[in-house]
């Protein structure tokens, strides 16, 4: 662990204002290529109020305590773009319901998981799905002070076929009028964006991954209806043909993107691949060891290709309802091993991730009147993403978090920059490929 004494000047160096001072080896400030050495960073209860060299530090903040790491690195929170809070864990109907205790269940769930993403260093997260509009309530705890995590942004229950794709926690619609009734209710319900299914999934029975869902006409409703509404559309698109129709349709953001083609292999397709850059589509791409594999080509080359080709990716894993929050850093050492550069994997998990789900300017980027959201970690992530596990502090919207701990898991980095070993789990997405025919309608 880096040396430093949060320990004293947690509490001695806190200005009756609320101004707290912390200073490092080296700032990571989020913007692409930007990196203060001997970097201190000012902040209050809330936001940011400077951020610069500590030799430049103004004389208003003179007399502050100041916390030191000399050896560590502050840089942004990191940012989750796609977690499940309020889903079943284990995932679909495969796992019992709590029958009258369903929603009590999905709401402790919910903590507990909103819980392991802070203690990650994650402290901003979108849900792209969530029963009973859980993620919208614990959302609203967080804002309110009630719970100690990360920012929520929420969808509440995924938009899906009536049997589709998650259809056990989601909202099931089979026309043109219940996708516009659809995103309305959870327009009303308080949702910040909409997410819908518009391919088949590898945890529903009956379930065909490479198969569209929802036909261009319907995902174009279903987008011009949230954006009439000002909320972006997130997508669960693993099939070709259904993200090929997102596309079409003016899609914001697009959740594995897996290329599957009709035989259930994956197939890179680099003219769509394209018009996802040209769009300025999102794409999340990391892929932690348990998510199933899919034959043919593996997670690496996809991301590595979808990069190379200007594709705006970010860092978002299915957290909570089958993947544990653990294996968020594991994800991002596959995209290294991938081929992927790390300054390039940090940029998709801070800043690049806050603009993804709609906190530009509101976190992600250490700078003036940004929100307090960042971590210090004992090394320097450029020289090895592992020293992402060596957090010394974290602190979210200007207060220090206390983890909670967190399980080990498996194939992680041996070191600093030591990747995952080829012979783990690097990315194999899918499952056998028999048993994808034997899935087929």
């Amino acid at each position: 662990m880096a040396s430093g004494h949060a320990s004293d000047a947690a509490v001695s160096g806190i200005r009756a204002d609320g101004a707290r001072a912390v200073t490092a080896g080296r700032i990571l400030t989020g913007r692409p290529g930007e990196e203060l050495t001997d970097g201190c960073l000012v902040f209050d209860t809330e936001q940011i109020r400077w951020v610069g060299p500590r030799a430049d530090l103004p004389a208003e903040y003179a007399q502050l305590r100041i916390e030191e790491y000399p050896d560590a690195t502050i840089l942004p929170g990191l940012v989750e773009t796609h977690a499940h809070l309020g889903s079943r864990p284990g995932g679909g109907p495969r796992v019992p319901d709590a029958g009258r205790h369903a929603q009590a269940w999905n709401a402790l769930h919910s903590v507990h998981v909103l819980r392991q993403l802070g203690s990650m260093g994650i402290t901003s997260a979108q849900s792209l799905g969530s029963r009973f509009y859980t993620d919208v309530a614990v959302r609203e705890a967080v804002a309110q002070g009630l719970l100690d995590g990360p920012r929520i942004v929420a969808a509440g229950p995924m938009i899906t076929t009536t049997g589709g794709h998650d259809w056990a926690d989601g909202a099931e619609v089979d026309s043109l009028d219940d996708i516009r009734h659809a995103v309305r209710e959870h327009h009303k319900a308080g949702t910040d964006v909409i997410k819908a299914a518009v391919t088949g999934g590898f945890f529903t029975p009956g379930s065909a991954q490479w198969r569209a869902q929802f036909s261009t006409e319907e995902i174009r409703v279903l987008v011009d209806e949230a954006h009439r509404l000002g909320k972006p559309v997130a997508v669960h698109a693993h099939g070709t043909e259904g993200i090929e129709r997102a596309v079409d349709a003016g899609v914001d953001y697009i959740a594995h993107g897996t290329f599957i083609s009709d035989d259930g292999t994956t197939r890179f397709e680099p003219a769509l691949a394209d018009r996802i850059a040209e769009a300025g589509i999102y794409v999340d791409v990391a892929a932690p060891p348990s998510y199933p594999p899919v034959p043919g080509e593996t997670i690496a080359p996809r991301a590595l290709d979808l990069y190379r080709r200007g594709v705006r990716i970010v860092t978002g894993h299915d957290i909570g309802a089958v993947i544990p929050a653990h294996a968020y850093l594991f994800g991002l050492y596959q995209l290294e091993e991938a081929g992927i550069p790390r300054p390039e994997i940090l940029t998709a998990a801070t800043s690049r991730a806050a603009a993804a789900i709609g906190l530009a300017g509101v976190t992600g980027v250490l700078a003036p009147e940004y929100q307090a959201d960042f971590l210090v970690v004992d090394g320097n992530p450029l020289d090895g993403l592992a020293a992402l596990e060596r957090k010394d502090l974290i602190v979210m919207r200007g207060r220090t978090f206390v983890p909670d701990p967190v399980p080990e898991y498996h194939g992680r980095g041996t070191g600093d920059g030591a990747p995952a070993s080829p012979d783990s789990v690097l990315a194999r997405r899918g499952r056998d490929l028999e048993r994808s025919r034997s899935q087929r309608w």
